[in-house]
């Protein structure tokens, strides 16, 4: 018995020394890959120095790991598998973290300043296997106390960017069409929470029917589609987030709808519907000059999406055939090729931020698709299907799209997907929700 206890402990030695030869390396995403497992990672109970700082400290922690666990990439192991007690301010014990598999240990020190109204929260990412601080160095982060939620959403996006090689997109806010009632007492109000559904509140009062909301690539501007006045054509309009000011976007006549910004900011694209046709406009937002950049007659071209370095732009049109294909163009209108090419009808294209991807709605045989193409056509990819989704949106870091779905019961709801086709869950939106758009990175 006693040399059985004696070659369990070499053993173990063993396994630790090889073990502590390795680390984790960067998970390379691409949409070819099958179903990992969640990598395991420890989350120690934040610390701090009085009642305040601790209760913060487990809202903190509370956040972070629904942030990780609902990203699909990671499982936070029980705290009560821990063999020993972190501290911020002493290094672990690197055997204990192994021994439970730990990919990652995070542990973190909060303090609350009322004087300033600030929450500073100072934390360090430990490599168990390589037995050192992921980057070298502890972090500290700063914010009002109001914000404190978006300090938890950082820590997340740079645990999410040490795994993956690519920052997260917990930091970031989504908007919406909020909608409540049935029928045609159904109203629809402007609405834009944090990613994770918490901090909602609603824009507009529910009085105009709103539509098509979308961010501005610095997330303080939204621009929508609204019928502001009874009898009259929808017209697009531009709310700044900080003022509350909201401002008309190129009058013209007929409806003007599916209202993007340009990656400067500086232009918005759109579609005008007038007698019987449907053609796409760049409007400068200074001063307000229009550029027709289509010129059908008798054909649609609607939902226009500038690609990230503002050269070209992708759209959806009937000009080949009744069923709408996606095609793309030169900033200038010219150029125009179609890229779809497979059987079915084609809607809202949407370039990934990183300009690697096209999103887009598909309906083919009856069922509504959310898919993604090369900006060239090829590599095309069915991620989810229902009986009616659409409106896909990407996440800042171009790894998650969300999207509108309507579910049998008649009830419109937000979901996202990965890339990869994996991890499809519901995004709580507290109302029924529809047109999400994702925020960029906040700053």
């Amino acid at each position: 018995m006693k040399d059985k206890k004696i070659l369990i402990c070499l053993l173990a030695v063993i396994f630790n020394v090889l073990i502590a030869c390795t680390s984790y390396a960067k998970i390379e995403v691409n949409i070819d890959d099958g179903v990992f497992e969640p990598f395991p990672i420890a989350i120690a109970e934040f610390e701090g120095n009085s009642l305040d700082s601790i209760q913060y400290g487990i809202k903190l922690r509370t956040v972070l790991v629904n942030d990780l666990e609902k990203s699909g990439l990671f499982r936070v192991i029980d705290n009560d598998a821990f063999l020993e007690a972190p501290s911020n301010i002493k290094t672990p014990v690197f055997a204990n973290w192994r021994t439970i598999n730990a990919n990652m240990l995070v542990v973190a020190n909060v303090q609350i300043s009322k004087e300033t109204n600030k929450i500073e929260v100072s934390y360090k990412l430990w490599d168990p296997f390589k037995e050192k601080l992921v980057d070298n160095r502890a972090k500290t982060l700063k914010i009002d106390l109001d914000s404190w939620r978006r300090v938890a959403h950082r820590i997340a996006n740079n645990v999410y960017r040490e795994f993956l090689g690519v920052n997260g997109y917990f930091d970031s806010m989504i908007t919406f069409v909020s909608e409540k009632g049935v029928g045609k007492r159904k109203t629809k109000r402007l609405a834009i929470m944090d990613q994770d559904g918490a901090n909602l509140r609603f824009l507009t009062d529910g009085k105009k029917l709103v539509l098509s909301p979308r961010f501005d690539p610095k997330s303080h501007r939204i621009i929508y589609m609204s019928f502001e006045h009874k009898y009259q054509p929808a017209k697009v309009y531009i709310l700044n987030l900080e003022t509350g000011r909201h401002e008309l976007v190129g009058d013209m006549p007929g409806m003007s709808f599916a209202p993007h910004f340009a990656p400067d900011g500086n232009y918005a694209i759109m579609s005008l519907a007038r007698k019987g046709t449907t053609n796409i406009y760049e409007v400068h937002l200074t001063n307000g000059a229009k550029k027709k950049l289509t010129h059908g007659v008798g054909t649609i071209d609607t939902s226009p999406s500038y690609s990230p370095d503002g050269k070209y732009i992708v759209f959806n049109s009937d000009r080949s055939g009744p069923a709408a294909q996606i095609y793309i163009m030169d900033r200038d209108g010219g150029n125009v090729r179609k890229i779809s090419s497979a059987d079915g009808r084609y809607y809202t294209p949407v370039w990934s931020p990183d300009g690697q991807w096209v999103a887009f709605t598909k309906i083919l045989s009856g069922s509504f698709y959310i898919g993604i193409m090369r900006p060239d056509g090829t590599d095309e990819r069915l991620l989810t299907s229902s009986w009616l989704e659409e409106s896909p949106s990407w996440a800042p870091n171009s790894r998650t799209i969300i999207f509108g779905r309507q579910n049998r019961d008649g009830s419109n709801r937000l979901y996202a997907i990965d890339v990869d086709g994996y991890n499809e869950r519901l995004i709580d939106s507290s109302t029924e929700a529809s047109e999400p758009s994702w925020s960029a990175h906040l700053r």
